[in-house]
Order: C-alpha cells, then structure tokens, then sequence
C-alpha cells in the first residue's frame, strides 16, 4: 500500500512539472521561393487558354445587365487552392475594363496582356493555401472580339436580351476564369436584371427576388464545371418547370419566338430516361434547356441546361443531353481527345435511331458503301486531329468508328464500357488513352490495332476493322 502510494505522488510530481513547462516552440514554417504561375493551362492545342499556380475551386459570378446599352457590370469572386508559392498568378479576361482587385481582402495590383489579367497580391501565397480573388469589372462584352466557328462568345438578341454559347472559349467573356477544361470548379451566378426580363444559367434555382425595379436571380452548379460549359442567358423568356422521377429539377426557357418548341422540350424526361439506359444514371444536379430563337450553326451542352439554337429538333436534345456524361460530368483533359465528347454524344443519335426501329448494322454498310471512295471522309483522324481539325470527323465518321467498336467488343461489353467510362470519371478529366485502355481491359484482349485504326487512321480501315462480328456483308 505504501509503495503503490509512493508511486502515485511520484507520478503526479512529473505531471506537475510538465505542465509548468514552457511548450515546445512552433517548428517555423519552411521558407517560400514565390514565383509567377504559368500563363497557360498546357494544352498545345490552344497554347494561350488557361493559367497554373492554382486550382480553381469555386467562382461567385455577381453581374448586372443592362438590356438598351448591353452593358455588363461584374463583381466575381474566385477560390482557388495554391498549387506552388506563388508571386503572381493569371486569369482569363477578355475586353471589359477592371475597377479594381483584391486577394483574401486586401488590395492586388493587376495589369493586362492580351487577353490575361495578372494579379499580383499584396503578399506571395504559399503553396497549399485557399485564397480568395476578388474582381471588379464592367464593359460592353457583345462588342469583344471572337474567334468565329463555335466560339459565338456573347451575343446580343434583336430584343436586347443577351445569350452565351463558346467552345472552347466562352467564360473569358464574361468573368475572369481559368479557362481550361482541365480545371473544373463549382459555378454560381447572381445575375440582377431589370424587372420583366428572365435569367437563366447553370444548376438549381436558388432564389429570385424584385426590388426597385431589379430582379434578381442566383443560380448554382454543386457539381465541378469546365469553363466553356458555364452560361447566362437574359431574356424575356416563357419559363417550364417540371421535375424527373427522382426529383430532379427541369427548367427550360423559351426565348420570344421559340414558344412553338415547347413540345420538343417537354420530351427532355423521356430522352433522359433513355440515356440513363445506356450510360447509366443521370449523372448533373438540375436539367433543362434554354431555347433561342437565334440561327447560331450549332447548340451547345451547357451543364444541366443546353443552349439551343433556333433549328434544334428530337435529335438535337438527344445529342446535347449525352454530353451531360459524354464531356459534362467525364470532362476532356485535352482538346486533341474531343471525340470522347463528340463521336459518342453523336453516336447516342444512332441509339435512339435504333430505339425507333431502324437497323443500325444497315445503315453503317450503307453510310461506308457511300463514303468509301471519300479521301475528306476517312481522312479525317478522330484523335489528335489538329486544332484546326477539331470539329470535322466525331461527328459523321465518329459514329460509323463507335458502332463499330460496339460490333467489335459485342453488346455485354459495350454496355461495360459505357458504364465503367462514366462511372470511373464522374466529376472529372480523363483521356483518349484512358479509354483505349479501359476497352481492351473490358475486352479481356488487345484492342491497340482496332482502336489505331478507326480512331488515329487516316485511310479507310482494313476489311476486318471495317466490319468485325455481324457486320460483315
């Protein structure tokens, strides 16, 4: 008994002497070597788009538009994760004048080169850190230059109202981006419009409300989006609400003139449903369309909610609303492998063909029996096809390659394939390489000379790659 108390007084002395010792001091922290972020995201294809240093995590997007002058006044906030010390870093701007910036709410200098805005803040930002950009803006963004071909950037409706369709270019337009496909990020956008006219953009309603002849709109996107996928559009729009099965939130907007529409856009449930079929479930937060009645050349998949141009028909809804697994949710990680976005988002088109009774082994003998003579056709490669290639082949010849890799494979791994590709990358980036190895793994085989054929070929494919399995004549 005596020792075992002996032991306890003991016991609590060493404690007592330990919590009158001073702590430990704090290791410091090691020291930074700040540099500028890279001025491109990396892409050779468009050397000029994107920017490094940091990882883009959340964009606040505050505007206000004014319908007579189109003008645009914006009060955007970026969240970003620092992926070096950084002295420096870039945004994508383009046009529009800067009132002012801050980091993390102190004062940044900035400055402009082409169409970059370059920040530096008051302090360098080391790796690891959140920091939080601030930028205050505000111009005419119809009246900034494009690109022409599928970069429409923003535009103005005969009525004054204001709509946005670009790939790969269209954020820069409007608010200052990392525009790069590879850097995702959630999306919100505020938008404060006079009162009688309509905002529509990416995700789930969060709230309107009017207030001294203003009405204001926020929109948001839980879900990572690329840049070019983000979109506003300003009109005095006939608005459908309606939801999916499992509660999923359908808004689609119909632009003055584009009313007649209607019925196609009620379909959207049932083209939904058949998608799920093949790719699985519908894998966005919200769903939707916004309908113009402008004679833009093409519709764009907007996240949760494409823009459609003024011709889009059955077809067209199918197709954009394959991308929201094709090139949405499963994002490109380089533009050279645009046809993990297009040749399956247009192949879904021949599904649905399919759906309604057509043979499609048919239709692919007819469509090679017509082209077979066509060097422009098979010419074209579908991987690696050059920037200014970019969107030729994925959609005529990508549907034949797809169908045929379909025949290929057989139906149990096809069905595979399509499940595990979304599946695998949902919310992310991926590569053509990914998926060659993703069908030769499914397959149980090498599919290398298949695939190199039909996809990276530049000449029609030889006789057992042109029709495997129940294709052959």
């Amino acid at each position: 008994m005596r020792s075992r108390q002996t032991a306890v007084l003991a016991l609590i002395g060493v404690l007592a002497l330990s919590a009158c010792s001073p702590a430990a001091p704090a290791a410091p922290p090691p020291p930074m070597h700040p540099a500028p972020g890279a001025n491109t995201a990396g892409d050779p294809y468009f050397p000029e788009d994107g920017n490094g240093g940091y990882d883009a995590l959340d964009y606040h997007v505050d505007v206000s538009y004014d319908p007579p002058s189109g003008r645009l006044d914006g009060d955007t906030t970026v969240s970003a994760k620092a992926t070096q010390d950084l002295s420096r870093f870039d945004f994508d701007l383009r046009g529009l004048d800067v009132a002012g910036v801050e980091v993390d709410g102190k004062p940044a200098k900035y400055s402009r080169e082409k169409n970059k805005l370059i920040v530096t803040p008051a302090e360098p930002l080391r790796s690891g850190s959140t920091f939080r950009t601030r930028v205050r803006y505000s111009g005419v963004p119809a009246k900034t230059p494009h690109d022409g071909g599928s970069e429409n950037g923003w535009a103005r409706s005969e009525d004054g109202g204001a709509y946005l369709v670009g790939e790969p270019h269209s954020a820069s337009f409007w608010y200052p981006v990392n525009e790069t496909p590879r850097d995702k990020a959630t999306f919100t956008v505020t938008a404060h419009v006079p009162t009688g006219w309509t905002v529509l953009s990416n995700g789930r309603e969060q709230g309107t409300s009017a207030k001294d002849g203003k009405t204001t709109t926020t929109w948001a996107d839980p879900n990572p989006v690329a840049s070019y996928l983000t979109t506003i559009a300003i009109d005095k729009f006939t608005v459908q609400r309606s939801t999916l099965p499992d509660g999923t939130p359908i808004v689609s907007g119909y632009a003055p003139g584009a009313e007649a529409r209607e019925a196609t856009g009620d379909r959207l449930p049932e083209v939904i449903s058949f998608l799920e079929s093949k790719f699985g479930k519908y894998p966005q937060s919200a769903a939707g369309g916004i309908y113009l009645d402008e004679n833009i050349h093409f519709s764009l998949e907007t996240q949760t909610r494409p823009t459609y141009a003024k011709w889009a028909e059955i077809l067209t809804l199918v197709h954009e609303n394959a991308h929201q697994w094709f090139g949405d949710s499963v994002s490109l990680n380089s533009w050279a492998d645009i046809c993990l976005n297009e040749c399956f988002a247009s192949y879904a088109q021949w599904l649905w063909g399919e759906r309604e009774g057509q043979n499609l082994d048919d239709r692919y003998r007819a469509a090679v029996e017509i082209t077979k003579g066509s060097t422009d056709f098979w010419g074209q490669k579908l991987v690696d096809m050059g920037p200014e290639h970019l969107f030729e082949g994925a959609y005529d010849k990508g549907i034949l390659a797809v169908h045929a890799l379909r025949r290929e494979l057989g139906e149990a791994a096809f069905d595979k394939v399509l499940h595990e590709w979304v599946g695998q990358h949902r919310n992310g980036n991926a590569t053509w390489a990914d998926f060659e190895k993703l069908v030769s793994h499914v397959a149980g085989r090498d599919l290398s000379g298949f695939l190199t054929d039909w996809f990276h070929g530049t000449k029609l494919p030889s006789d057992a790659d042109l029709y495997p399995g129940p294709l052959r004549p």
